[in-house]
């Protein structure tokens, strides 16, 4: 496995600057900012990527105002009250998308965000205070206790909220596999704690560089 070194120097010879690398890397958000975030606001990004999932982005995107409306705008407090029988009265809504599945969780995630801000005093101080260097446990924690959230969708949710993640995207497994340090998406305990070494590996290397930003810079030395 090379070091962080060698990723540096392979961005700055592809982007020509240190400045030119910097913009086009995603800048997470502090704690604080984290911290500030509604739980209505977790809630809705939350449904948001568990709908995106297997759909066009767009197409999620464009009927979102309507998902706001239908979901009491992700107050979590109103969403928990959702009858079975009014998740079924939604699915003859043509304003949003009809997966029963999909629509059946937002209300299961909503008790999910009441629990931890329950205990936390918001869910966003979970968020908030998750260290970067055990990312892949925050991942374990939302897909164990939230519902629709395996896969990618963990990961991608915390980057669409702004949390410090790196994603094992096609492009960065490819990275990481041309390292030789995993050769699939990891998906078991032991692949996961891999990455999370290596990640906590180059992060320090780096002067505490952030992991989404050494996951972006990752999928940039993957040739199409």
């Amino acid at each position: 496995m090379r070091d962080y070194k060698w990723l540096h120097e392979y961005c700055l010879n592809r982007f020509g600057s240190a400045a030119e690398l910097e913009a086009h890397l995603p800048v997470p958000k502090t704690a604080a900012q984290l911290r500030k975030i509604s739980d209505d606001r977790y809630l809705s990004t939350m449904a948001l990527r568990v709908f995106r999932a297997g759909l066009k982005h767009s197409l999620v995107d464009a009927k979102w105002p309507s998902f706001e409306e239908v979901f009491f705008k992700f107050d979590p407090e109103k969403v928990v009250l959702m009858s079975a029988e009014h998740l079924e009265r939604l699915m003859q809504d043509a304003r949003i998308i009809r997966h029963l599945g999909k629509l059946k969780s937002v209300p299961r995630n909503a008790q999910f965000i009441l629990d931890v801000a329950h205990e936390k005093g918001s869910f966003g101080a979970l968020i908030a205070e998750w260290p970067v260097t055990d990312i892949v446990g925050l991942w374990t924690y939302l897909k164990k206790h939230g519902h629709q959230l395996g896969g990618l969708s963990a990961p991608r949710f915390l980057r669409m909220v702004g949390k410090d993640t790196f994603v094992p995207s096609y492009d960065v497994v490819a990275a990481l596999n041309a390292q030789q340090i995993v050769d699939k998406v990891p998906t078991s305990l032991r692949d996961l704690a891999t990455v999370q070494k290596v990640f906590n590996q180059w992060h320090e290397e780096s002067g505490g560089r952030a992991m989404s930003q050494i996951s972006m810079m990752l999928a940039y030395t993957v040739n199409h």
